[in-house]
């Protein structure tokens, strides 16, 4: 299978696919952290004029996720930046490959563009952390977590009660959920968690996969020329 992992500088997804026998490259602005296919550059660049079985894309989030959408009330630069990432989004799910899989946390492409597929916590896929993570499918079916693989600090007994709670609000107490600020804060909190990338590479991997059903409404092309310098 080949398979194309855009607005990936980590190689952690590319690498798992790789890992189970696939033809995997990966793309972004950035140079590749680990030694492998890598294309740096745009990944609009790559889908036109190739072949590829299954795209996972990973769109830059700046603009678009709830965290920081409240920056844009009265800043005009910010709302058409987002209005740009949006226009990438839907070039994204509209490439003409059979299977794609889109991944952003909860913000403005469920409400803009169609409701995500479903929505995942790397917690379920046995990772120390706590992070909402919204999938758009097309022709994939839903990424299952197996219980038994579930973090096992998830739940906890609250000293102050004696009550057993979540571990994790909305953010984990340790992990990239949790950096402090730095220049390259940004770049860590984007890496792609590697036990979700391990069900990404063992379930949409297989020969035959069954297709989910999608929002009714349709993702509508949009020509322009983007700059996604985020």
């Amino acid at each position: 299978m080949r398979v194309l992992v855009g607005c990936e500088y980590s190689g952690t997804v590319r690498d798992a696919f790789i890992a189970r026998g696939h033809d995997a490259v990966s793309c972004d602005l950035l140079p590749t952290e680990r030694p492998g296919p890598h294309y740096q550059g745009s990944v609009l660049d790559l889908l036109g004029g190739q072949h590829w079985d299954l795209g996972i894309f990973h769109p830059p989030c700046t603009y678009l996720t709830s965290a920081g959408l409240f920056r844009n009330a009265g800043n005009p630069e910010r709302q058409a930046m987002t209005e740009e990432a949006l226009q990438f989004v839907r070039l994204l799910l509209d490439a003409g490959i059979e299977r794609i899989a889109l991944e952003n946390p909860v913000g403005r492409i469920g409400t803009a563009v169609r409701k995500s597929s479903q929505t995942i916590q790397p917690y379920d896929f046995g990772e120390d952390a706590s992070k909402a993570t919204c999938l758009w499918l097309k022709n994939l079916p839903l990424l299952v977590a197996d219980p038994s693989n579930r973090y096992p600090g998830r739940w906890v007994i609250d000293p102050r009660n004696g009550k057993t709670v979540e571990r994790w609000s909305n953010q984990t107490d340790s992990g990239q959920n949790n950096l402090p600020p730095s220049k390259d804060r940004w770049k860590d909190r984007s890496r792609t968690y590697q036990g979700i990338a391990d069900a990404m590479a063992d379930q949409w991997g297989g020969g035959t996969v069954q297709s989910v059903a999608l929002h009714a409404a349709p993702v509508v092309r949009q020509e322009a020329q983007y700059s996604m310098q985020f």
